[in-house]
């Protein structure tokens, strides 16, 4: 598996994009506790937090402003070894003040038993769509409790795109069809790490095992670029941060480049075990914003999840084995879900 991951990560690497050009801050300069700060502990020089769990409470923080479009970023380090049930996440969202009718934009880090890895899923919602997640799920090709990488939301007018050390891994762009669909309204950016038993794992198959407690999450290297503004008073007058969008357009974050399209590419086709735009059991009529690829659909189920466990790569070499193997065979290639 060492080997393995080693081999993705060294691929991974080659796709890589030059560094953003981004200026950090102190995590007083930008941030506050959100719950349970005893279980928040920052560096020294106040550069870095550690987020606790253990059998008593998780804990989070929240950007001191709300935001109306940026680009959120930091780099986190997860817990290791058995990390079943917790979700660490990284978000933007105004549930707080639009309660309901709330946007949000996620990266959610979900745990699992011991020898078995991370994964993560992207999300979003607008205007209290929560009936309508736009799920996508995702497995790692490093191991992110190893060392720090760079995590990433971009949103503006147009588009929402999702990084992972700077290559690009999701894009979504604004469809007139989405309507209110589309998150529009000012976002806080928060922080949190919470034990989610009922669902992380396997379904809630496997729970928070707090015998390995206190789980720790580091972020470090904070970002907040965008237009701080006061939810009430700024919404629903878009012109207040104009000048903040067009300078964020100008952005190296804001455009994926042919090389960077060629790395989410192939992520996607390797990684990616579950999305909503094939997901037709739950969307009969396709969402708007989705673009259907007629390969890329092949390789998965009705249920927006791949025909083969594992990554397509596997799927692929599965196949031809079983093809080499059993030419006559009629045996269903479907297995179970990961």
């Amino acid at each position: 598996m060492a080997l393995v991951l080693s081999f993705a990560f060294c691929w991974f690497i080659g796709f890589a994009t030059a560094t953003f050009n981004v200026t950090t801050i102190s995590f007083d300069e930008g941030y506050t506790p959100l719950f349970s700060p005893g279980n928040l502990i920052r560096s020294p020089d106040g550069h870095s937090v550690r987020l606790l769990l253990d059998v008593y409470t998780g804990s989070g923080f929240i950007s001191s402003s709300m935001y109306h479009h940026g680009f959120f970023s930091a780099k986190i380090k997860l817990p290791s070894d058995y990390t079943a049930g917790i979700v660490v996440a990284f978000y933007t969202s105004n549930g707080d003040v639009f309660e309901k009718s709330h946007d949000e934009l996620d990266i959610e880090f979900l745990g699992n038993i011991e020898g078995k890895p991370w994964r993560f899923q992207t999300n979003l919602y607008g205007n209290g769509s929560t009936n309508r997640g736009r799920e996508e799920r995702y497995n790692f090709w490093f191991d992110p409790s190893k060392e720090f990488h760079r995590y990433s939301i971009l949103w503006t007018a147009k588009n929402i795109i999702f990084y992972v050390d700077e290559v690009p891994i999701r894009e979504v762009v604004r469809h007139d069809k989405m309507g209110g669909d589309y998150p529009s309204k000012p976002m806080s950016l928060y922080a949190t790490i919470w034990d989610a038993s009922s669902w992380a794992t396997n379904g809630g198959k496997h729970k928070v095992n707090y015998e390995y407690a206190p789980f720790t999450s580091e972020f470090k290297d904070l970002v907040l670029d965008g237009c701080p503004t006061d939810p009430i008073r700024s919404f629903p007058n878009s012109t207040a941060c104009a000048e903040t969008d067009a300078w964020l357009q100008t952005r190296d974050y804001a455009v994926i480049t042919p090389k960077g399209r060629s790395a989410m590419r192939r992520i996607r086709q390797r990684y990616m075990y579950y999305s909503y735009c094939y997901d037709t059991v739950r969307y009969p009529v396709t969402p708007p914003e989705c673009v259907i690829d007629a390969n890329e659909k092949q390789r998965f189920r009705n249920s927006g999840r791949l025909r083969f466990g594992g990554s397509h790569r596997k799927q692929m070499r599965n196949a031809r084995r079983k093809r080499r193997s059993r030419p006559t065979s009629n045996i269903s290639t479907e297995q179970n879900d990961m």
